[in-house]
C-alpha cells in the first residue's frame, strides 16, 4: 500500500508485506527519487510476468488521506 500526497501526486512512503515486494520496491524508490508523480508508474508499460506489473493496478486505486469512507 502507498501514501502519496493529493496535490503533487508524489509516493510519500509505502509498507509492502508480499511476495517479490523487492521487486515491486524498486519502481517505487524511482519514482520517489525522481520527485515524480505516482501517475508515472501507472502509465507505464510494465515487463510482463512480473509482479510489478500490478503497480499500475495499485497507484489506480489510491485515495488521498482523510477522503476515505
Amino acid at each position: 500500500m502507498a501514501d502519496d500526497d493529493a496535490e503533487s501526486e508524489r509516493i510519500l512512503g509505502a509498507a509492502l508485506l508480499c511476495i517479490e515486494g523487492d521487486e515491486i520496491v524498486h519502481s517505487l524508490v524511482d519514482v520517489m527519487a525522481a520527485d515524480a508523480s505516482y501517475k508515472i508508474i501507472e502509465r507505464a508499460v510494465h515487463i510482463h510476468p512480473t509482479v510489478s506489473e500490478l503497480i499500475p493496478t495499485l497507484l489506480g486505486n489510491l485515495v488521498p488521506l482523510g477522503a476515505a469512507p
